[in-house]
């Protein structure tokens, strides 16, 4: 029997793959709401051959040698585990499914680093992913799971065509904060017991935005996002700082062909202290509508290029990884202050048939690991936007995540009165 083929681990695999920690696990969360009922045999054999139409979803870190100079992904022909399992449908089976993607990673020594859990109730039903960051991200667990619909309900689900946007802007972001001084940090608020992260998620309008606006809903999301953490440091009496945010950039594909794996490349986007006015919020929104423009326009390596020299082989992955581990805890002062992943309108329709419907809402959330300690995710889905605020349990608690919210909200609300 012949050996499994093998893939070098990419960039980000393999900086995630250094800094594992089990206080704090690389997942990313998605849940889907369809309001009827899945059969689960249907379902097990719709969402296992939606992994082997996608082989580089099915991948298990090869074993090696303490010396080998890099991390491998096995291709395996199947799943080595049972992928989707169908909690007892209890009052709080949906809050045992978040808990779980929040606090356990799925091990990369098992094919495919993915869980699906199938939860009912009187509202319909839920599938949550869980997905181990280090092999896939959240948009191409979607493409997996639109496959998935697709041969489950036997109906459709090619993605949606792009919204029609503007020329990006060439060149670099102009009269932007430098980027030498640290940036602020989250405030900590009270922080609760336990290891993984809190995660509180929301229903909010779509803000309006005039046509023919030079901004995108992006920017306004980025604007409200900037505000919410200014307004909640003053509450909690931090120093006024930059910020920076990082936002994740996906050029991908979103149909078939669509590269399975992590593919997005982080960008920073600045603020000084003195832009985040709310009451000037039409400069504001013109201001990062510039930035975020110029950035997307930049070509720049996934993680930097200091991540590809961290990655060479030109020593053992244990060693490589002391030193990125190390530089990791060097450079966290200069960490970005929070992330903001907009996963936008979600462009596959997610029809499970008859029976089981369309997806009426999405929510996806990405790790909060400190020191940045809270990420912000956004998509939006039948015309309403999900917001998912994810955090580390030593900085904030849930209380604290309910002000967040009414922050966002707020400040969201505010990006629609431009002239």
């Amino acid at each position: 029997m012949s050996a499994p083929p093998r893939i070098p681990f990419p960039v980000v695999d393999e900086v995630s793959r250094h800094c594992v920690q089990e206080r704090e696990p690389e997942t990313v969360h998605i849940e889907v709401h369809l309001p009827g009922d899945l059969d689960p045999g249907r379902m097990r054999k719709a969402f296992t051959e939606a992994l082997r139409r996608h082989p580089r979803s099915l991948v298990r870190e090869a074993p090696g040698p303490w010396y080998r100079r890099r991390y491998e992904w096995e291709l395996t022909d199947g799943p080595d585990v049972e992928v989707v399992s169908f909690p007892a449908p209890r009052k709080d089976a949906l809050r045992g499914a978040r808990t779980r993607a929040l606090t356990q990673a799925p091990p990369l020594t098992a094919s495919p680093p993915v869980r699906l859990e199938v939860v009912g109730g009187q509202d319909g039903t839920v599938l949550l992913l869980t997905v181990n960051h280090t092999a896939l991200d959240g948009p191409a667990c979607l493409r997996v799971l639109a496959t998935a619909a697709e041969l489950y309900g036997g109906r459709d689900n090619a993605p949606a065509a792009p919204p029609v946007r503007p020329p990006e802007a060439a060149g670099g972001p102009r009269d932007t904060p430098s980027h030498w001084a640290p940036p602020a940090r989250v405030a900590p608020g009270r922080p609760e017991p336990g290891q993984g992260n809190g995660l509180l998620v929301a229903e909010l309008p779509l803000p309006h935005r005039p046509k023919g606006s030079a901004y995108t809903v992006n920017d306004q999301l980025m604007a409200a996002t900037a505000l919410t953490v200014a307004h909640w440091n003053r509450e909690h009496g931090a120093a006024r700082r930059p910020l920076r945010i990082t936002m994740p950039v996906d050029d991908r594909s979103r149909d078939t062909t669509m590269p399975i794996g992590n593919g997005t490349r982080l960008v920073e986007v600045p603020f000084a202290p003195e832009e985040l006015d709310p009451d000037d919020m039409p400069e504001l929104l013109r201001r990062t509508a510039l930035r975020t423009r110029a950035l997307k326009s930049l070509p720049r390596p996934q993680l930097g290029h200091g991540a590809a020299l961290l990655t060479a082989p030109w020593a053992p992955v244990t060693c490589r990884a002391a030193l990125t581990r190390g530089l990791r805890r060097a450079a966290a002062p200069w960490t970005s202050t929070t992330l903001l992943s907009n996963i936008g309108r979600i462009p596959y329709p997610l029809d499970f048939g008859a029976e089981a419907g369309r997806a009426h809402a999405v929510w996806f959330s990405a790790p909060a690991r400190m020191p940045r300690g809270l990420t912000v995710t956004t998509a939006s889905t039948a015309g309403r936007l999900h917001l998912a605020l994810r955090w580390s349990r030593s900085l904030l608690g849930p209380g604290d995540g309910d002000r967040l919210r009414e922050l966002f909200a707020h400040y969201l609300h505010t990006t629609e009165a431009t002239p």
